[in-house]
């Protein structure tokens, strides 16, 4: 089968197509034929060995990927497509299934075909949707729901997405108010002020022009989805009690430890994150009902993927950019 390879860590030009064994389901597993996939921050960050974190971040991440070199040279945590084998003890699941789902740092799906165990996070595709749309539905929301629900927010109840243009922030805003009933306030780029009103935003900042931690407004959470603000910076925008949300920095484990004993004001912040195989039926359920889509940004073929990863890294992008893995023209021929 066809495959994106890298066998070294480095920029995205160490990303290549080449040939690879075809996987084999064990008993528990379905055989799922890749048709789309994502390329996000999760991809590149493990690309380049999360050299831009620093050297002890860069180091830990070897640990987990590979010390010299990837352990798994197939990257892609996001996948849609359609069961073509099934396991001898998989019940849930029959060939021809179109499923959905994540990987995680298994990663595998910028390939062909790739093997999930079905108690794994997969399941059948929104019904309606195409395998472009379901294959970025889970990533984004994962991690939004993840820092959402450590806020405990209750209907009504006010929070201050920063960085609501990308693939979690365009999640978070739409889970948030869609899913959540809470008051969503979104800082983003110009471009973008539009789209975030029409996921369910009340209020959109531009960042380049309004500082909102000086406008004097208070949020119950203000959930950074895009890594670049502080807690320090936040505090006073905080009500009592509020929750400042992260999605990454090691810094903010510390913080979340320290805050849990000290002041009112709280840094939500724990490493893993957990992401149960019930929000990938919930996701499926939330785009059924028209509160929640996965917002995308471009489209590319396998082929393409360099310039994929390329684009990713600048940081500009909106929503998700997804991975054609096996086109409908593709199937015809």
């Amino acid at each position: 089968m066809r495959a994106v390879l890298y066998e070294r860590y480095g920029p995205p030009y160490v990303l290549h197509l080449g040939d690879v064994k075809q996987p084999v389901p064990k008993r528990d597993e379905l055989l799922v034929r890749v048709h789309a996939s994502t390329v996000n921050r999760l991809d590149c960050h493990t690309r380049e060995a999360n050299r831009r974190g620093g050297l002890a971040t860069s180091l830990l991440s070897r640990a987990v990927s590979g010390l010299r070199r990837p352990r798994q040279p197939i990257l892609g945590s996001e996948f849609a497509g359609e069961v073509t084998m099934v396991g001898e003890t998989v019940t849930e699941f029959t060939v021809g299934d179109k499923v959905f789902g994540n990987t995680g740092l298994r990663y595998g799906c910028h390939a062909e075909y790739v093997c999930v165990r079905q108690s794994a996070r997969v399941g059948h595709m929104p019904a309606g949707a195409n395998f472009d749309e379901a294959a970025p539905a889970t990533d984004g929301a994962f991690n939004a729901l993840w820092c959402l629900r450590r806020a405990n927010l209750r209907p009504g109840q006010s929070v201050l997405v920063y960085g609501a243009s990308g693939a979690i922030g365009t999640a978070a805003v739409q889970l948030a108010s869609r899913y959540l009933g809470a008051d969503v306030t979104a800082v983003c780029t110009a471009k973008s002020l539009n789209l975030v009103r029409s996921l369910g935003a009340t209020r959109a900042i531009d960042y380049t022009r309004e500082d909102f931690t000086e406008s004097g407004a208070i949020y119950n959470a203000i959930f950074d989805a895009v890594g670049k603000h502080s807690f320090k910076r936040c505090r006073n925008s905080l009500a009592p009690g509020g929750s400042y949300l992260a999605t990454d920095g090691f810094r903010n484990v510390l913080l979340a430890i320290w805050t849990a004993g000290f002041g009112d004001k709280k840094v939500r912040f724990a490493l893993p994150p957990r992401y149960p195989r019930s929000d990938v039926v919930l996701i499926r359920d939330l785009i059924e009902s028209g509160k929640y889509r996965p917002v995308i940004d471009r489209h590319y073929s396998m082929e393409d993927v360099v310039q994929a990863a390329e684009y990713v890294e600048t940081e500009q992008k909106t929503g998700n950019v997804v991975l054609t893995i096996r086109s409908e023209s593709s199937l015809r021929r």
